[in-house]
């Protein structure tokens, strides 16, 4: 067997060693395709978004091309070794979780605390990022602001620094590789009308609500993510490397 089940210590980047271990050894040639998502993530018995970061890490050190609709490819081209993120380095469902635990009760507590002026931030933020879905960047930046000015509401310069922090985790190689798939316009359209239903929550002095609106943008969130790269078609031509594991 060439593959053994991955527990523990960040699922992600031990998927990524097996994966990158078979194509350094040439067991998966350059040109070659790779299994489809779904069946990478039966073979290695972990969930699909732990093998989506997986194939993210990879594309980010040249190892593999992704293409969308398609599949993913091993990449002949000389291997690039851009920045990638440390073996301990949250993927972003593992961020996205966190996210949830903590952004959830800052907004019910925000819905508690909140005054006129922190609404007109809130409603100044949300004006500007409708000007601004179709630039990435700004429009990540906007998005990090309002999550920031909703946790300022609590006036603690601890919390508010570390939401700040978990949102910077964002502006690296290997999420702006994952992000470049799945943002659009639309996306962060959709991420926008979310946070309106978060300002009007707040707005409104309602803390249950305030917080269900935050968990239903982090929940969206995560289904945008999601996605997966591949069409959901059966695909004859596996690798015999991956055949051998069992996938095929």
């Amino acid at each position: 067997m060439i593959f053994s089940a991955v527990e523990s210590r960040r699922l992600y980047r031990q998927v990524a060693d097996q994966m990158r271990s078979l194509i350094e050894s040439g067991e998966l040639a350059e040109g070659s395709r790779l299994p489809a998502e779904r069946e990478l993530a039966q073979m290695l018995g972990v969930s699909r978004p732990t093998v989506r970061e997986a194939l993210i890490v990879l594309e980010v050190e040249g190892f593999i091309d992704i293409r969308m609709g398609s599949g993913i490819y091993v990449n002949p081209r000389k291997r690039i070794g851009l920045d990638v993120p440390p073996d301990d380095f949250e993927g972003p469902f593992e961020l996205l979780r966190a996210r949830a635990v903590v952004e959830c009760a800052v907004a019910e507590e925000a819905a508690r605390l909140a005054q006129p002026d922190h609404v007109a931030a809130l409603d100044a933020n949300l004006a500007a990022m409708a000007a601004a879905l179709e630039d990435r960047r700004e429009a990540l930046a906007l998005d990090r602001g309002f999550h920031v000015i909703v946790s300022s509401i609590i006036a603690n310069a601890t919390l508010n620094r570390f939401i700040g922090d978990i949102h910077d985790m964002r502006m690296t190689p290997y999420f702006e590789k994952l992000a470049s798939y799945f943002e659009n316009g639309d996306t962060w359209r959709a991420a926008m009308e979310e946070h309106r239903a978060i300002r009007d929550a707040i707005a409104a002095h309602d803390p249950a609500a305030a917080r269900a609106a935050m968990r239903a943008h982090l929940d969206q969130s995560q289904i945008r993510l999601s996605k997966s790269f591949e069409e959901e078609t059966v695909d004859s031509s596996i690798p015999a490397a991956w055949r051998r594991a069992g996938g095929g």
